[in-house]
């Protein structure tokens, strides 16, 4: 992975838009990375896969409907516990 200072990233995009087509660009500032520079096709990827993750909600966020549809979903469970 190229590393490179956000002044000289800035200075010089060109070369790193044709470089990111090889490689991702770490972006850095006092020599830290604050960000990343990818392809078109990376960032597509990267969305992908993020939609793909498990998403969690708070119970608090689900709405009355959807929590009854999961007790009744569910009631088979309940009678186990009653044994």
């Amino acid at each position: 992975m190229i590393k490179v200072a956000a002044t000289e990233f800035s200075k010089n995009f060109g070369r790193y838009r044709e470089a990111v087509q090889r490689e991702p660009v770490a972006v850095t500032s006092h020599e830290r990375i604050t960000g990343y520079f990818v392809s078109a096709v990376e960032y597509d990827e990267y969305q992908r896969l993020k939609s793909r993750e498990a998403k969690a909600n708070a119970i608090e966020e689900l709405s009355e409907d959807t929590l009854k549809a999961m007790d009744a979903r569910h009631e088979h469970l309940n009678a186990l516990l009653d044994d």
